[in-house]
Parts: structure tokens; sequence; C-alpha cells
């Protein structure tokens, strides 16, 4: 069992991840926001914002802690953070937001109409995450798993740790600022290995691990959905095979993460000879936030003692606006004020920092005990143009019943809404290689929706009386994210497009010869 023999023997690690799960979630956050407070307390921003007077509230009662802090210090979005702040980062200014200068960022897309953002990432933050990571390995021995998997290779399908360097700092993609710094230890499981981890042409890069792929024994593989299964198709074509067990057959583990898995899984699967165990992350640009910790579950425990201070706003109309805003002056909660079934946007204050900061997902608890969550969904993806209120949730869960319901392979998809006349449509774009009837697929989504969301029963009688849905291959999908620069790495086709982003996808469209 080499991978856990080598953790276990860090007993650190260990002893972190049981202090987790037997430990009351409250304490462990309090105690992690008073680590971030005082590490960051000589900052210019700990100094606007008098952290040295909120660790004071530490030794009063329970909830004064908090209630200083979400006082004190306003709640940021990446726009007014960035405007404030991490703009000063960039310059190499130190000091700023977290002690000493930033010298990595990794490039996100953000959401449906966000240019490329530019989050720091501190040394803090990548042994936080690696510290996660180990975690996440060393769940493993709570499956039922052969211990010749532990010394089987790992595949990190990720961005190119070629970063780019303006003289001041590095940029790419988190997978590829984490990569190349991977401890020596695990660097004997780690593929593709370094070389190819370098190349930024993802087209060449999926042809060298395809090249490679008889020469390796995989048995996890690590990725978004959508690429990796590009990659084992290649691979499974380039050596004429059934399925990629007869190349891998050790391969027993799939961890992903950044997009719903299930949308892919009927697809997926008809690439393998037995079942993979499934393992969701939760690992956003911002850091690594939650993971699957235990077997035959769905749902992901949040990370509450390693660098992350977690706060929770209840996703209504009372607290966000039809855009997805924040409405002023809402009140927040800690981890001990939250109730299961109930979706919160997330706020999160960080060792790379990032303080009260809306990352853009909302969540639910679905065990408040054990910290146990489902991401629902995204504050500006939830299509609500009248009261439809469709989260991110229901639109994967119905493409996945009519996967299943029409034997389809669905690859990609993505939601539209716009006016039509003084009322308003939705505009669907599935991509699917198999034939189908669009009549067909659109009324079945349609009827799906409306088993899974009673606002938007409502509204399909009044304001939304028209749905349209168009039938694309998965390439056109793959295709406009190739021409943004968005092919491969952590990178997913967005679920509801808007704005700019929304024009840009139908002209392109339009030029393909595929407009509306």
């Amino acid at each position: 069992m080499a991978i856990l023999g080598t953790l276990l023997k860090k007993g650190i690690r260990l002893r972190e991840s049981l202090e987790q799960e037997y430990s009351s979630p409250l304490d462990l956050q309090k105690q992690e926001l008073k680590k971030l407070l005082i590490k960051a307390a000589d900052t210019e921003f700990g100094r606007k914002y008098q952290f040295e007077g909120i660790l004071r509230e530490f030794k009063k009662g329970e909830d004064d802690f908090y209630d200083a802090f979400s006082s004190q210090v306003p709640i940021y979005d990446y726009n007014k953070i960035y405007k404030e702040w991490w703009y000063r980062l960039k310059k190499g200014e130190e000091d700023i937001t977290w002690p000493g200068a930033i010298r990595y960022f990794a490039l996100t897309s953000g959401t449906s109409g966000a240019t490329s953002k530019y989050i720091p990432i501190t040394k803090d933050m990548v042994n936080a995450i690696r510290k996660t990571g180990v975690r996440q390995i060393l769940s493993l021995s709570k499956y039922d798993l052969p211990n010749k998997l532990f010394t089987k290779g790992i595949l990190m399908l990720g961005g190119s740790t070629d970063l780019e360097f303006n003289g001041t700092y590095f940029s790419g993609d988190l997978s590829g600022i984490t990569a190349g710094k991977l401890p020596i230890w695990f660097q004997r499981f780690y593929k593709p290995g370094k070389k190819i981890s370098k190349n930024k042409n993802w087209g060449e890069k999926l042809d060298q691990i395809v090249e490679k792929a008889y020469k390796w024994d995989i048995g996890i593989i690590v990725g978004v959905p959508a690429w990796l299964q590009i990659l084992l198709e290649k691979i499974i074509e380039r050596y004429k095979l059934k399925t990629i067990h007869d190349i891998w057959p050790n391969l027993q583990i799939f961890v992903h993460g950044g997009v719903s898995f299930e949308p892919y899984r009927k697809g997926f699967e008809t690439l393998l000879a037995k079942p993979l165990i499934y393992m969701e992350t939760y690992l956003a640009s911002e850091g690594f936030l939650a993971f699957q910790a235990l077997p035959n579950r769905k749902s992901m425990r949040l990370v509450l003692n390693n660098g992350i201070f977690h706060e929770f706003v209840p996703y209504n109309d009372d607290n966000f606006d039809e855009e997805g805003e924040l409405r002023p002056s809402v009140k927040t909660l800690h981890i001990n004020e939250v109730e299961e079934g109930v979706d919160y946007a997330l706020l999160i204050s960080t060792c790379a920092g990032a303080w009260r900061y809306m990352i853009g997902d909302v969540i639910r608890f679905v065990s408040k005990e054990e910290s146990e969550i489902i991401i629902t969904g995204r504050t500006k993806l939830f299509l609500s143009l009248c009261g439809e209120h469709l989260s991110m949730d229901n639109m994967n869960r119905a493409v996945e019943m009519v996967s299943e319901q029409m034997n389809l392979n669905i690859r990609e998809f993505t939601v539209l809404g716009l006016p039509d006349g003084s009322l308003f449509k939705h505009h669907w774009f599935v991509g699917t290689d198999d034939p189908v009837d669009q009549k067909v697929l659109l009324k079945q989504i349609d009827d799906n929706l409306k088993t899974l969301n009673d606002d938007y029963v409502v509204e399909r009688k009044h304001a939304l009386k028209k749905i349209e849905l168009t039938v694309l291959s998965p390439s056109d999908f793959y295709d406009w994210m190739k021409m943004h620069g968005k092919e491969g790495g952590q990178n997913k086709f967005p679920r509801v497009l808007k704005g700019d982003k929304m024009l840009d996808w139908l002209q392109f469209l339009d030029k393909k010869g595929l407009s509306l």
C-alpha cells in the first residue's frame, strides 16, 4: 500500500482529518478564523478592519467573535476585492490582504458572462490544497479496495505547469500551479509526468498522453469529466480497444470536480468494462473547500480546519435580486446556524487573502452534523427571468433523467434566457452525436423540469410560455471553448450563458451556419 503507507507515516495529516471527524464544526471554524486573523493582523487589510480588536472578542461569548467579524469586515465579490485590494498584488506590493508578496495567480474564466479573473495563490494556500488532497487519499481507507491499487499510477489531467511570468508574478491554471509543486514522494505515482504536463497545447498534450498510455498502470484518474472522456475515447481508438480497462485493468477510481458528473455518466460508462468508484471534489481556484469523504454518498464534507472560514447567506429573494446580486444589509450565518435542505450562497475567508469573499457557488447541507453538502448551483447561473428559479441542480438532473429515458449520450448542454415579446423564453442547446427528435427531446426535458421545480410549472403557464431547443454536435461546444483559449484543464462549458458570453456564443453559431 505504497501511497497510504507513505501518508500514514505523516501522522499530523491523519490527526487533522480525525480532528474534524470528532470535533464540533463551530469549534473548528472558530479556531480557523482566529488563525487567519492572527496571521493577517498586520496587513493593510487587517489594520483597516481592526483584526486585533476582533481577536479580543474570541475570549467572550460563543458568537461574539463572529458578530465582531461580520459587522466590521464587509462582504466582497471578485470585482470589489480586486478593485480595492488585489490589483495591488499584481504590482508586487506586499502585506496587502495576506503577509508577503503574491507570486502566483490562478486564472479562471469566471461564470456565465465574466472575463478572466486573477485569484491570488499563496504558499499557505498551496500547502492547504495539498493537505486536503492528502485527506481525500486517506479517505480511501474507508473503501473496500485491494492493496495493490495503492501502488498504481494516478493520472491527473490538468492545465500546463509551464506558467506565464510577467517579471513580477506567475499565472496559469490552478491545476498547473499545484501540479508543479507536487511533493517528491508523490511524483513516482503521478502521470503524465513533468514533461507532458508542461505542454500548453492541449491537443498535443492529449496526443502525448495517448502515446504513453500503454506504458502506464493507472489506478486513479483525476480531472474534469468532459476532457477525461475525450482522452479515454482517444486511447480506446488509438489502440483498438473495447474499453479503457483493456489497457488499464486496475483503474478503479475517478476523482472529479468542477461540474456535475451525472449528465456525463451514461456516455462515460460506455468506455468501461467494470464500474468505477466516483469521488467528487470541490476544488475551486480560491481553495479546496470540500471532498467526498465517505463511500456511497453523493455529498461532500466541508473542510473546516485547513485555511478556510465559511459563512452562509440564505439564497432567496430577500437576500438576492433577479441578477444574483446580493442585496444590502443581509444577515450572514456561521456553520452552527445553518439548516439542512436550505440553499446558501457561500462566503469564504482564506489563507490566500480572500475575506468574506462570495465565491459564487450555492450549496445545501444534507447533514449538518457531519458538515456534508451538495452544490446546487451558482448565484448568477440560476435561471430566473420571471420567477421560474431554475437551479443548476434542476438542469443537471433534467438532463440526467432524459439521458436515461431516451437512451442518449448527452455530452454538453447550455441554456439561454431570452426575451420573447413582452414575455420570456428559454433556449436549450444540447450536445449529442446520437440521432434524436428535437421536439421529443425538448418536451421530455420540459416535463422533467416540471417534476423537479414547482415555480417552473407556474411560470410555464404565464410569463415563460415558450421554450426552444437546438441539438448540436459536442464538438461545437469544444470548438467555442478552444476559440477562447479555454480548452482542457479545469475549464468547463457554462450551463447558463448570459451577457457578453451569450452574445459571443450566438455569433459563433451564426458563423457556423447554426443560428437560431
